[in-house]
């Protein structure tokens, strides 16, 4: 069976613009938001208070090819959770920062002086996350997207939602793009 090629993936994908293959091609630095991006947004708190989130298997299988081919993976949120460390941990991510007050400034401090903002893509649904996009070289977001604004802001909305795959639409926009003819 031949591996499927960018053009099939493309179009299973829907029409992708060629500018965004060209700044996915770029990409040394995908940083996923948590809430609605990497999660589907909903918060689950027991009767013990302790929290918990669903994550979805493919996008943690997603950030692992990703992974192999040498695109570093970061979380960057606003809120702490201790499932998003084990997730992120467990998935190999050596950038977590959570609690975050302002992302822009956590993005300078932690990685402009590894990444050009050129190489970097932002995953965000948030208005929190606007001045992030607006300096990443790729910025993506997903249909359940808070405001307009966030969506005039992004390069490319995912296909699926947060939660459901979104995380996984970007890491296979990057491989593809990377790799040109598709997985091996």
């Amino acid at each position: 069976m031949q591996s499927p090629t960018l053009k099939n993936y493309l179009q299973a994908m829907g029409n992708i613009d060629s500018q965004i293959i060209k700044k996915a091609n770029a990409v040394d630095l995908l940083i996923f938001d948590v809430d609605g991006v990497l999660t589907d947004g909903g918060i689950y708190i027991s009767e013990n208070g302790e929290e918990s989130k669903r994550f979805f298997a493919q996008d943690g299988h997603g950030i692992k090819i990703l992974q192999s081919i040498n695109v570093e993976i970061a979380i960057l949120s606003g809120r702490y959770s201790k499932s998003v460390e084990v997730r992120g941990k467990e998935l190999g991510i050596k950038f977590i920062i959570q609690n975050s007050k302002d992302k822009y400034s956590d993005f300078k401090k932690n990685f402009m002086d590894k990444y050009k903002p050129e190489n970097v893509c932002f995953v965000g649904d948030d208005i929190v996350d606007i001045n992030l996009m607006k300096d990443a070289g790729l910025s993506i977001t997903v249909p359940g997207a808070n405001y307009n604004d966030v969506r005039k802001h992004a390069d490319w909305i995912t296909p699926r939602l947060g939660g459901f795959g979104a995380a996984r639409d970007v890491c296979d926009l990057i491989y593809y793009a990377k790799k040109k003819n598709g997985p091996e």
